[in-house]
């Protein structure tokens, strides 16, 4: 029994690993070679932040669809055959994104990690 304390902490790590870890299938890239993909008109930018965050301060391209919608839009608005770059303001939220579009059969995603926050 002394053991059981361990294994819980292990069964935790693991769990917040597959939870918080990047989706299989998803590419990650930073914000410097964002400025590179930006050049490709063939790309879907998704911003995922809230409207008002959004229209605070976004990245010319990317259009506003708060991660709660994706379930509802992207299908909609979206497609497919495209690629899909999804930001958000560090990273966190745009991952979950990445794994909700993945549930939803997209299959060339990219996640921009570090977010609005660190592009300049």
């Amino acid at each position: 029994m002394d053991y059981l304390p361990y294994l819980v902490i292990g069964l935790f790590i693991v769990f917040m690993f597959i939870k918080m870890g990047p989706a299989k299938g998803v590419r990650n890239i930073t914000t410097m070679q964002l400025k590179e993909e930006l050049k490709d008109k063939n790309k879907q930018l998704i911003d995922v932040r809230t409207p008002g965050e959004y229209k605070a301060n976004h990245i010319r391209g990317f259009k506003n669809i708060p991660l709660h919608q994706i379930g509802q839009n992207a299908t909609k608005e979206l497609s497919k055959d495209q690629e899909v770059v999804v930001i958000c303001q560090s990273g966190m939220r745009s991952q979950k994104a990445c794994k909700e579009l993945k549930k939803l059969g997209f299959t060339k995603i990219t996640n921009v990690t570090g977010g609005v926050s660190a592009w300049s």
